[in-house]
This record gives C-alpha cells, sequence and structure tokens, in this order.
C-alpha cells in the first residue's frame, strides 16, 4: 500500500533559521515595548560614558562588545549578508567591507561632531535589512533586470550602520579628554562582539545547511527578514514623527 506523501505547511517553523530569527524578535520586541532604540544604551553603561574622563581602554571595549552582541538591527542585517555565504573567503570578505564602513562613520560621526536625527538613521538601517531580504530572493534582478553589487551595498549600509551608533554617542557629551582612545577601543570591542556574533550565526547556519530544509525555507526565511527590517524602520518613523 502507498501512503501519499503530505508537506507539512508548517515544517519551516522548526527550521534553525526560524528559531534564530524568532530571538532576534523577541529583542526587537523588548525593545519597543522598553522603547529603546536599535542603538540605545542601557542607563549604566550611558552614566558611565558620562561621568569617565581621561582614557578608559578596557571598559569600553566591553561596551562596544555588549552593544554589538545585543544590537539586534545589526545582527539581523549580518544575518542576511552571509546567507548564502559559504566559503569562509567570501564571508569574510563581506564581513570587512561591513566593519569599514562601520567604524568609519563610528570614528568619523563623533570626532567631527555630524548630527543627524538618530530615528532616521535607525530608519535607514532598518531598510538595510529590506534590502538584504529583497537582495535574497532576487528581487532586484527580476523587478529591474540588474543586479546590485554586493559588497559595495554591505560597505555603504556599514557606513549607516556606524553612523547610527555614532549619533547615540554623541548624545552622552563623552569628555575630550582621552576621547579618541576611547572611541578606538569601543569601536574594537564592536568588531569583537560581531565576530562573536557571527560565529553563532555561522554554526547555527552550518546545521541548518546540512539538511534538507534550508532551500525549503530559505525564501520564507528572507521574507521573514525582510518584514523584521519593516518592523524597524516604521518603528523608527512612528519615532520621528510622533515623540
Amino acid at each position: 500500500m502507498t501512503v501519499a506523501y503530505r508537506p507539512d505547511p508548517w515544517s519551516w517553523l522548526r527550521s534553525p533559521a526560524t528559531a534564530l530569527l524568532a530571538v532576534l524578535l523577541f529583542f526587537l520586541i523588548d525593545g519597543v515595548t522598553a522603547q529603546a532604540l536599535a542603538h540605545g544604551v542601557a542607563d549604566g553603561d550611558k552614566g558611565y560614558i558620562q561621568e569617565t574622563s581621561g582614557i578608559v581602554f578596557w571598559p569600553f571595549v566591553y561596551l562596544g562588545a555588549k552593544h554589538m552582541v545585543t544590537g539586534y538591527d545589526h545582527l539581523l542585517f549580518l544575518f542576511g549578508v552571509i546567507f548564502f555565504l559559504y566559503r569562509m573567503k567570501d564571508i569574510s570578505i563581506y564581513v570587512t567591507m561591513f566593519a569599514i564602513g562601520h567604524s568609519t562613520t563610528l570614528l568619523l560621526g563623533v570626532l567631527m561632531d555630524v548630527s543627524v536625527s538618530s530615528y532616521l538613521v535607525d530608519a535607514i538601517i532598518g531598510l538595510s535589512v529590506v534590502y538584504k531580504a529583497l537582495d535574497n530572493l532576487g528581487a532586484f534582478q527580476r523587478w529591474f533586470g540588474v543586479q546590485p553589487n554586493t559588497k559595495v551595498s554591505t560597505l555603504v549600509f556599514g557606513l549607516f550602520h556606524g553612523f547610527g551608533l555614532a549619533t547615540k554617542l554623541q548624545d552622552f557629551n563623552m569628555a575630550p579628554d582621552g576621547l579618541f582612545v576611547n572611541l578606538v577601543a569601543f569601536n574594537i570591542g564592536v568588531e569583537i562582539g560581531q565576530l562573536l556574533a557571527l560565529g553563532a550565526i555561522l554554526i547555527a547556519m552550518g546545521f541548518w545547511r546540512k539538511t534538507g530544509s534550508f532551500w525549503r525555507h530559505a525564501y520564507v526565511a528572507n521574507v521573514v527578514l525582510m518584514t523584521l527590517g519593516f518592523v524597524l524602520t516604521g518603528y523608527q518613523l512612528v519615532g520621528y514623527f510622533v515623540l
């Protein structure tokens, strides 16, 4: 007797990618509930930054790493960037492009005191997640018949991610004494946190790719990713126009 195969329409809920996105969604909802922005800094860390004077290298390394590991907007974007990357060489190139952009605007934004609404910058960061999900879905190729340069786009959005953090740090009136070294330390911490978060994502992706569900659920995972990006963008725009 032959039993007809019935596909499970809810099997995508059990995929590792969905679990990872669910964790990121939890942090996103928690941030919205607490009225915390994507680049928000905890009250205790904020007080420390404002009261610190002189070079305090290692505490700022810790603060930078903490920011990246808990920065769900960064993690969503990185998840999208490496989604279809298999070789460590390719992953290293893209992560380096993102790090160059992130580091440049973090340092220059604070040192040159470039002031822009953090809501608008964070809205663009949300759109970067939407963009990457659409890119993974091949939308630009189908809609416009062109494929944007993925390395250049990663660098450009990296600039916005770093600038988003710079707008937050500017609000804390960091002491000029030791400012440059502390910013460098903070940025080093950000890159360390990025590597830690990236390692966790790669491990989850590695297990998922070994299963037959990867290609079945890749489309749904990127649709969810795109949706989260729109949620981020909408939340920031509401903050800009309402708050």
